[in-house]
């Protein structure tokens, strides 16, 4: 009830977007290369971001 209002800090969305991004890339590994190599291009990105926030 005490985090009801507390706001999701940027590093938080930035690491359920990178979870998200993981989980679609391991479902598409084995029905499309392409797509499954730019989701995981995608999280590869989203996980220099929080190292940079975390290094701030």
């Amino acid at each position: 009830m005490f985090g009801l209002f507390k706001k999701t800090s940027e590093i938080e969305k930035l690491q359920k977007a990178y979870e998200k991004l993981m989980a679609d890339w391991h479902k598409l590994s084995t029905t499309n290369r392409a797509e499954s190599d730019k989701k995981y291009s995608e999280a590869q990105n989203i996980l220099d971001k929080i190292d940079k926030l975390k290094t701030q």
